[in-house]
């Protein structure tokens, strides 16, 4: 019985859900795809400087009546001395509008959280963009030059992709939750998602792929 109940225990750390694999899965491919073109890419020295980041794959848009949006993805921070990546939390985030037209649009979105504010945000069960934690629509390109003042003093910077078309855009006013089902699902009950953020926790085999991507990406070396 004391082996079965360590298999248990163990399980989740070693085998994600099928519904938190495909979605970290979903994760790595929209941020290869992104990445993968340079010219319209997230500037690599953001990255470089990014305490922590957020993939949100085909986040739904309902906007028929409302610009209402929903969508379910994976948080991820730095290792505490700065070398690699922390297990990913999941992430639930609702509201707020992304002005693209009515049509049901399923949209991607990564946000990067440039500063240890920003970075604490991320440890509470909810914020919102915009208000406890300042947003702004991010770069595209080879390089960071066009930051503007109010994206160089964000806490977070977001970019979102929509039918192909991946542009910087301000999440405002969107909410930001834990997701404690997919957390369960990753790690196990009971798991503090805190301490997942703080590398102390090891990561599911499941989100290999997308770790090994973000540090790819943001291992910047200047040209």
């Amino acid at each position: 019985m004391r082996k079965l109940a360590l298999l248990l225990t163990i399980t989740p750390l070693l085998w994600a859900g099928d519904d938190e694999t495909k979605r970290l899965k979903a994760s790595a491919e929209v941020l290869s795809e992104v990445m993968g073109t340079a010219d319209k890419a997230i500037p690599q020295e953001l990255f470089a400087k990014a305490q922590c980041a957020i993939v949100v794959p085909g986040m739904k848009k309902g906007g028929f009546i409302v610009a209402a949006k929903y969508g379910k993805g994976f948080a991820t921070c730095r290792m505490p001395d700065g070398k690699g990546w922390t297990g990913p939390v999941g992430v639930r985030v609702e509201g707020g509008s992304v002005g693209f037209q009515i049509g049901g649009a399923e949209t991607d979105v990564i946000l990067l959280v440039m500063s240890q504010h920003g970075m604490e945000r991320m440890l509470s069960s909810q914020f919102t963009l915009g208000g406890e934690a300042t947003v702004a629509a991010g770069p595209v390109g080879r390089d960071s030059q066009a930051l503007t003042d109010a994206s160089l003093h964000a806490e977070m910077l977001s970019w979102s992709r929509s039918r192909g078309v991946f542009a910087g855009i301000a999440l405002q006013g969107a909410t930001m939750r834990e997701d404690n089902e997919v957390d369960q699902a990753l790690y196990g009950k009971g798991i503090d998602r805190k301490e997942v953020l703080r590398g102390n926790k090891p990561a599911p085999e499941a989100a290999a792929e997308l770790l090994a991507l973000l540090g790819k990406y943001s291992a910047f070396k200047g040209k």
